[in-house]
């Protein structure tokens, strides 16, 4: 039997984005659970189709088909239209913990997204780094929120 130890440092991350978005929020909220579940995308015209499940305790997870798959956190909060919190592993197969959370403010036509990431771990100071530095996969969801909100809205004409 062969043991080896090494101490690792726990790393923390924080993240933070606001977005504006022409369309009301509760446009903004369905679109939102949209495009964490199975609208999600990494980037432009790559698809990760996610299930969410919309409840306190609901699962965020990838379904692979075959009892197989990717779990990536649980609703902690959801008070629709204004506020969603997941907490989990999400994509990062190390020992971490994070916690999503996006907020909602209606102020007049607009809708304001805030968003969070914070995380804990063992994840290396170059991956903090590249999360930190825009290499993370948030600002497109959120781009992609905003884009599909407002595209509905000017369907419907502003109505709703």
């Amino acid at each position: 039997m062969v043991t080896s130890t090494s101490e690792q440092p726990i790393n923390a991350l924080e993240i933070t984005k606001d977005v504006q978005i022409a369309a009301p929020v509760e446009m903004v909220f369905e679109t939102l659970l949209e495009q964490l579940g199975p609208l999600h995308e990494t980037e432009p015209e790559r698809p990760l189709p996610m299930k969410l499940e919309p409840w306190p305790g609901g699962r965020w997870y990838r379904d692979l088909g075959n009892s197989a798959g990717h779990f990536w956190g649980q609703v902690q909060v959801i008070k629709p239209p204004t506020l969603l919190e997941i907490w989990g592993p999400l994509f990062m197969s190390y020992p971490a913990i994070a916690h999503l959370q996006y907020r909602l403010t209606a102020e007049g036509d607009v809708t304001r997204l805030r968003f969070t990431h914070r995380a804990i771990g063992q994840f290396s100071p170059e991956h903090r780094d590249a999360l930190a530095g825009g290499m993370e996969p948030w600002s497109h969801t959120l781009m992609k929120v905003r884009e599909v909100a407002e595209r509905r809205k000017g369907a419907l004409g502003g109505r709703r």
